[in-house]
């Protein structure tokens, strides 16, 4: 009896140890958050608001890690290659997934097949801003500036949306205006502010603290309709351009192959955040419209995206580089 319970409990040994150690609950330790922007842009702002409330809802820190340049190429393809665990994930535009496969001649990930979508984010309104010493008070006075000194005002770019925006502008207008690119939004605001380059488009949550400190003038809006968050600037269309209508999308992307549990446990997290009517008011501070919606939505958002981006970068006539 002995040497039967005896080997009856070796037998249950060996099957629990050839079953492995049970997983541990996911998150069990720190998520990095990829920003594919420099610190202080809006991107930044917003996404360290999500880690913030992300690690209180998951019971882990989120830590925000910023990997900035080639048109946020270098932390998509940094997040594209990581393993698909749910530790490393991707706050991330239009950039990095709409805008860059068509700016660039060579992206090194495919940002539809190389990522897992988790949720929308909300969208980050872009504003016309421009140096308040300049001569001009309006889109019709710049345009009009513009046409009386071509290639001699310069627009300042930080992200895509800045620079499909300047390029729209300066095909639908007809103007000959000059492209200076930066690493990054602050720097190249701060420059603005400083009278090194006469105008750029910029995200809310970056430009506005300028605005409202009077460092910079904002003209309008880039969007074919006004902004409810800056309802007093007029539309890109009430401004006199037609055909104008630009708007930076944010988003919450992990590697391909992440586990669907895991996808569902970061979007449930994502949509409590943006339905929080006091994180909605810091956000909204900040210029930033919050909302979300399912995986299977933001996976076709995606793909709807990059060919609406592709056609608006054709048509501004911006070739890659």
């Amino acid at each position: 009896m002995f040497l039967r319970s005896l080997r009856a409990a070796a037998l249950a040994g060996a099957a629990l140890a050839a079953a492995g150690p049970a997983q541990a609950a996911y998150p069990d330790k720190p998520i990095s958050l990829v920003v594919p922007f420099p610190a202080g842009s809006g991107t930044d702002a917003v996404g360290r608001i999500f880690a913030a409330e992300l690690g209180n809802i998951l019971g882990q820190q989120v830590v925000v890690e910023n990997k900035p340049g080639a048109n946020a190429t270098i932390a998509a393809n940094y997040v594209a290659r990581a393993k698909p665990d749910g530790y490393t994930l991707f706050v991330t535009t239009n950039t990095s997934h709409s805008a860059a496969p068509f700016l660039m001649k060579n992206v090194p990930y495919d940002p539809v097949k190389d990522f897992t979508p988790i949720a929308r984010g909300g969208n980050l309104p872009f504003i016309l801003v421009v140096n308040p010493q300049r001569p001009y008070k309006s889109v019709q006075d710049l345009i009009d500036y513009a046409r009386k000194n071509p290639g001699r005002v310069t627009y300042a770019t930080g992200n895509s949306t800045g620079i499909v925006a300047g390029g729209t502008l300066a095909r639908r207008a007809n103007i000959d205006i000059l492209h200076v690119p930066y690493k990054g939004t602050p720097q190249a605001l701060t420059d603005l502010v400083g009278g090194q380059v006469d105008f750029m488009f910029t995200d809310l949550a970056s430009g506005l603290p300028f605005v409202q400190s009077g460092q910079l003038r904002a003209l309008a809006v880039s969007t074919a309709e006004r902004s409810t968050i800056v309802p007093d600037l007029p539309s890109m269309r009430e401004a006199g351009v037609a055909d104008f209508d630009l708007n930076s999308w944010n988003g919450y992307f992990g590697p391909a192959g992440l586990p669907p549990e895991i996808v569902a446990k970061l979007n449930a997290a994502i949509n409590q955040i943006v339905t929080n009517p006091d994180v909605r008011k810091r956000l909204a501070g900040l210029g930033f419209d919050a909302f979300s919606g399912t995986p299977e939505d933001f996976a076709k958002f995606v793909s709807a995206q990059r060919d609406l981006w592709g056609k608006l970068i054709k048509d501004a006539g911006i070739q890659p580089q």
